[in-house]
């Protein structure tokens, strides 16, 4: 195995799994926010508490920013150059800010409590396990930036001569 093959592998499978639960997100999110707006609020799958609405808006964000950080990744795990990696990884924390502000107001509306449906638990579920994958990824990224033993590095560069941590 070539040195940082290892992450590389790891990393694709992470990313169709992230952006999985992350349009599973965005579903839930804009479905529950609709009914919201159409003021459903005592729909059977949906409930809440005065917490809900800005833990849907947040999740929705965070949805779609986690959404086009995987999107990033991907088009980074295809190059796999320092420059995709930055792009790639400083996405991802953004994402994962977002989610972890969607996951406060997810711990927030557990705390009111009230009657919350099953459509909300189980957005409430997808953002807890968005946030754990997401700073896994983040994680796996920014294993990249501080060892050239798991980042791309610039091994492709025609002006410099290939050596023996190059290869």
């Amino acid at each position: 195995m070539t040195s940082g093959r290892g992450v590389r592998d790891l990393l694709g499978p992470l990313i169709v799994a992230n952006l999985v639960v992350h349009l599973i997100v965005l579903g839930l999110a804009g479905w529950s926010l609709d009914k919201y707006i159409d003021g459903e609020e005592n729909h059977p799958h949906l409930g809440g508490n005065p917490s809900t609405r800005f833990m849907l808006v947040f999740a929705l964000v965070g949805g779609v920013v986690g959404a086009c950080s995987l999107i990033s990744g991907l088009i980074h795990l295809r190059t796999w150059r320092s420059d995709s990696l930055a792009a790639a990884s400083s996405l991802a924390l953004i994402a994962w800010a977002l989610t972890a502000l969607a996951f406060g107001l997810v711990c927030k509306e557990m705390i009111l409590g009230g009657r919350r449906g099953k459509r909300l638990q189980t957005l409430e579920a997808f953002i807890v396990i968005s946030l754990l994958s997401q700073i896994l990824y983040v994680a796996l990224l920014h294993g990249g930036v501080y060892s050239s033993t798991y980042g791309p590095g610039y091994r492709n560069d025609p002006q410099k001569p290939a050596t023996s941590a190059d290869i």
